[in-house]
């Protein structure tokens, strides 16, 4: 079964997530489900909320990525391909007192094309279990700490464009209105 990604204005993305309590087969089905999606739409990252389900669960993929960055799992630096696509169940995120902070342009599937400047902190340290229910621990910088805080917020409801600066966002508000009205009318056909 092919998951839709839903776009902005629908409700389910300002829904905070539930936390996973089982582990089961239906859990893998849905995380596998979701990474094909993600695929499908060449996205480096996606949440429950974006395929219309309120849970604590987001993928991330960044294989491809041609950005640097560095990580430690679990103690080690395994290769990206041993741990990635990454199932990320239950993240809470912690940063640093006092870490820098970095300006990137960020994008979002469920906002086709629409893309901004989002300041956020870096690098972080991520505690989640995977779909299996094995706890981890990850350490990250750059676009992989950037893709994983931007996928959390979306499993507690807060959106991209809700953390952008106020001159950024209203040089938007005509695109993203236009979405909005493209989302309502796509579900009243």
């Amino acid at each position: 079964m092919s998951l839709r990604i839903v776009h902005y204005n629908e409700s389910v993305l300002h829904r905070k997530g539930v936390k996973i309590e089982r582990f089961d087969r239906a859990l893998a089905d849905l995380a596998a489900e979701m990474i094909a999606a993600m695929h499908a739409a060449a996205g480096i990252g996606l949440a429950a909320q974006q395929v219309g389900r309120a849970v604590q669960l987001c993928v991330v993929d960044l294989r491809e990525a041609e950005a640097e960055f560095a990580w430690q799992l679990d103690g080690a630096r395994p290769p990206l391909e041993l741990f990635m696509p990454l199932v990320l169940a239950n993240p809470e995120i912690a940063c640093a007192k006092g870490a820098p902070t970095t300006v990137y342009e960020e994008g979002c599937l469920s906002f086709p094309k629409i893309r901004g400047d989002i300041v956020r902190p870096d690098p972080i340290t991520v505690k989640f279990h995977d779909q299996h229910g094995v706890p981890h621990t990850l350490q990250c910088d750059g676009l992989l700490s950037r893709c994983i805080q931007h996928e959390v917020d979306h499993l507690n409801g807060i959106l991209f464009i809700e953390r952008m600066d106020k001159k950024v966002r209203a040089g938007l508000d005509d695109v993203i209105k236009a979405l909005a009205r493209e989302t309502k009318a796509a579900k009243t056909t």
